[in-house]
C-alpha cells in the first residue's frame, strides 16, 4: 500500500485541526520560548568555553532539529509563518559553524572536541539523524536547499567514517534513529549511499564484535543490540530506541530487506499481546524506560514516554503500509487520542515525558526517614524539562498528523483514521466529513475512487450508506461515496488475568478514548469507588476537554473504623464523572484513576 503524504492532506475541522491550531499558534511557539531560554538554540553558534554561561548537552541538537522539523511541516500547510525566521537563524548557524568535512554537533564540538565517536551512548547518531530528518521536511516545505545539502555532506561524512575508514569505537549507534533519516534522506535525493548507510547500520546491529551496552547498568538487551535484528521476536529495553529500530527495519522491509519481515511481524504482535498499556503508552519500567516482562503494567509507575507513544504509532504506520490490517490503524488510533495526547497540556503550553494511568498524591513520599525515594510520576505538566525529547516530538507529530489517515491501493482509498478532512489521492479529491470521535458518523466521498474504510477493532456494531465486503478489518465499498456510522456506547474494557493490577476492575471506553476518574470531580479514595457492570452512563456535551464527560452511578466504601475491622459492605450511592484521560492533570494536582473496580 502506499501511504497519502501529510503533504497531499488537509485537516479541515473538527477536534484535530483544533489540536494542529493549538499546535501551531502556542505549542511551538512555547517550546522555542522554552528552548531559548534553556539556550538550546543558543548552543548552535558552538561558543567556546569562557564565551557562554552553559555546556551544551549532547542530545540538544535533536530537541532543537525536531522543532525545527514541526515547523516545517506547518510551513508546508500554510501555518506557523511566524516561525519561519527563528527557525532559518538556527538553520543559519548549524550551517556556519557544520565543519568542513561535514560534521555538526554542539557538544563535542566545544566540549568534547578529542572524543568524537567514543562513547555509543552519547547520541551523536541520534542528532544526525534528528537533523537529517529536518532537513528533508525543511526542503519540501520551502523549496530551500542548503540545510538538505548540508546534511547530505554530514551523511556522506558518516558513511566515510563508519563503513569506509571504520575508526569509531561502536559499529552502530546506542540511541537509533538515523536509520529511519537516511531512508527519508535517500528518498529526497535519490543517493543509493545514504540507504545502503541505513542497511549497513540495520546489518551490523547485534551482529559485530566492537559495540557495548550503552550503560552500565545494562545489558544487550536495552539496545536491541544482544542479536542481529533479523532473528529478533519481542519487544526489548528502551521503548524508543526499540520502535525507532524497529521503524527503520519496517523501512527496509517496504524496500525489498525481506529478512527483518518476520522480526517485525513478530515484535508487534509481542506489544499487542503482552506489553502495551490501554492508553496505547508503552514502557512499564522507570529503569531504561524499558519494556517488562510480559503482563507486567503497572498504573501508578507506568513510565509510558509520550515519546514511546509517538515511536509506536510511527512502526504501526509502516506495517500498514506493508499489510493490510486494521489492527495497525487500531493502535495508531489508540495513540493519538490516549498515550500521546495526555503529553500535551489542555493549555498547548505544558508536557508529561511520562503517562501514568494512576495518581495518589498522599502516596508520593512513603519513606521519609530517607533522602532515596521511590520513584513516581510527576503529577503536573511542567513547561520544559532537561530531557526535552518530548515538547517537540509532540510538535512535529500533530504538524504531521495528516501522514496517518489515508493510503491508496490501486483503483481503492484507503481510510485509517477519522478526521475531517481533505486530500488529494492519484489526482483525485477525497474528502472525510465527520464529527468523529464526538460521534460515530463518517462520509467519505473519493472522485472515481473506491473506497475501503478501517472498522476499529472497538466497534462492535456499525451501518452503511452501501453494500460492503469486509476484507482484513476493513468494508471495502464498490462506491466513490460513503456515510458509515459507528455505533458508540460506553464499554468497559477488562485485562487479561495475568495484568495483576487490573483484576477486578475495568476500564471506561467511548469509541477510541480511554476516560479516567479524578478527584477534583469525585473526591478523594478513588480506589474504594465501584461501578455496575451494567450501568447506564450518560454522555454530556463537549466542554474543556474538546470531547463529552461521562457520568454514571456508582458506590462508595463508607469508611470503617480503626486501621482493621470485620468487613461490612457498607456503601453509599455516588455520581461519577469520568473524563477523558487525555485531560487529566489539567486542573491542579489530584487523585486520578483509570482501572476502576467494578461489580
Amino acid at each position: 500500500m502506499k501511504n497519502v503524504s501529510y503533504r497531499d492532506v488537509s485537516i479541515t475541522g473538527g477536534f484535530w485541526k483544533e489540536k494542529q491550531d493549538l499546535n501551531a499558534n502556542v505549542t511551538a511557539p512555547q517550546v522555542y520560548d522554552r528552548f531559548a531560554e534553556t539556550y538550546r538554540f543558543d548552543a548552535l553558534l558552538c561558543r567556546p568555553e569562557g564565551e557562554r554561561d552553559y555546556t551544551p548537552h549532547v542530545f540538544w541538537d535533536s530537541d532543537v532539529a525536531k522543532w525545527i522539523e514541526g515547523v516545517a511541516y506547518m510551513l508546508d500547510k500554510g501555518q506557523g509563518k511566524t516561525l519561519y525566521p527563528l527557525a532559518r537563524e538556527a538553520i543559519d548557524n548549524i550551517l556556519k559553524n557544520q565543519t568542513p568535512e561535514g560534521y555538526f554537533n554542539s557538544h563535542f564540538q566545544v566540549v568534547e572536541q578529542e572524543n568524537r565517536y567514543t562513547n555509543r551512548d552519547c547520541h551523536e547518531l541520534y542528532c544526525a539523524g534528528h537533523l537529517m530528518e529536518a532537513a528533508v521536511a525543511w526542503f519540501y516545505a520551502t523549496g530551500e536547499t542548503d540545510f538538505l545539502e548540508a546534511m547530505s555532506r554530514y551523511a556522506d561524512y558518516i558513511y566515510d567514517v563508519f563503513v569506509v575508514q571504520q575508526w569509531p569505537n561502536f559499529v552502530t549507534p546506542g540511541h537509533p534513529e538515523i536509520e529511519l533519516a537516511l531512508v527519508r534522506l535517500y528518498e529526497a535525493t535519490n543517493h543509493d549511499k545514504y540507504r545502503a548507510l541505513a542497511w549497513f547500520f540495520l546489518e551490523k546491529r547485534g551482529n559485530n564484535d566492537k559495540d557495548y551496552p550503552v550503560r552500565e547498568w545494562a545489558t544487550d538487551l536495552y539496545g536491541q543490540s544482544d542479536k542481529p535484528l533479523s532473528q529478533q521476536r519481542t519487544a526489548e529495553g528502551h521503548c524508543v530506541r526499540a520502535m525507532y529500530i524497529y521503524s527503520a527495519m519496517a523501512d527496509a522491509v517496504k524496500r525489498g530487506e525481506s529478512r527483518y519481515e518476520a522480526a517485525c511481524d513478530a515484535i508487534f504482535e509481542d506489544v499487542l499481546d503482552h506489553k502495551l498499556y490501554i492508553t496505547g503508552g508503552i514502557g512499564s519500567n522507570k529503569l531504561g524506560e524499558s519494556f517488562a516482562t510480559p503482563y507486567y503494567l503497572p498504573n501508578d509507575e507506568a513510565y509510558t514516554e509520550t515519546c514511546a507513544a509517538i515511536s509506536l504509532a510511527m512502526f504501526a504506520l509502516r506495517l500498514q503500509l506493508l499489510k493490510t490490517d486494521s489492527r495497525y490503524g487500531d493502535i495508531i488510533e489508540r495513540v493519538i487520542y490516549n498515550g500521546m495526547l495526555s503529553g500535551l497540556g489542555l493549555d498547548g503550553k505544558t508536557f508529561f515525558y511520562t503517562n501514568p494511568l494512576e495518581i495518589d498524591p498522599e502516596f508520593y513520599e512513603v519513606n521519609v526517614s530517607t533522602n532515596t525515594k521511590r520513584w513516581r510520576p510527576v503529577m503536573q505538566r511542567p513547561a520544559v524539562f532537561n530531557c526535552s525529547c518530548c515538547p517537540p516530538n509532540v510538535v512535529r507529530f500533530l504538524a504531521s498528523l495528516g501522514d496517518y489517515v489515508y493510503g491508496v491501493e490501486g483503483d481503492t482509498v484507503y481510510v485509517h483514521q477519522f478526521m475531517e478532512s481533505q486530500a488529494g489521492v492519484d489526482g483525485c479529491k477525497v474528502t472525510q466529513t465527520t464529527n468523529y470521535p464526538v460521534d460515530g458518523a463518517v462520509t467519505v466521498r473519493a472522485e472515481g475512487k473506491r473506497i475501503a474504510v478501517r472498522i476499529p477493532g472497538w466497534c462492535r456494531s456499525f451501518t452503511a450508506s452501501a453494500p460492503y465486503e469486509m476484507r482484513n478489518g476493513y468494508a471495502h465499498f464498490a462506491t466513490d461515496e460513503v456515510t458509515v456510522k459507528f455505533d458508540m456506547p460506553v464499554t468497559l474494557v477488562e485485562a487479561d488475568l495475568r495484568v495483576q493490577n487490573n483484576a477486578g476492575r475495568v476500564a471506561v471506553t467511548r469509541g477510541p478514548v480511554v476516560y479516567c476518574l479524578e478527584a477534583v470531580d469525585n473526591g478523594k479514595g478513588l480506589r474504594s469507588v465501584r461501578i455496575d457492570h451494567a450501568a447506564s452512563f450518560a454522555v454530556g456535551e463537549c466542554d474543556r476537554f474538546g470531547l463529552p464527560m461521562l457520568t454514571v452511578m456508582g458506590e462508595k466504601k463508607k469508611q470503617g473504623q480503626g486501621l482493621y475491622q470485620v468487613y461490612c459492605p457498607d456503601y453509599e450511592e455516588k455520581k461519577l464523572t469520568f473524563i477523558p484521560y487525555y485531560g487529566f492533570a489539567n486542573r491542579g494536582i489530584s487523585e486520578m484513576l483509570v482501572w476502576v473496580a467494578v461489580k
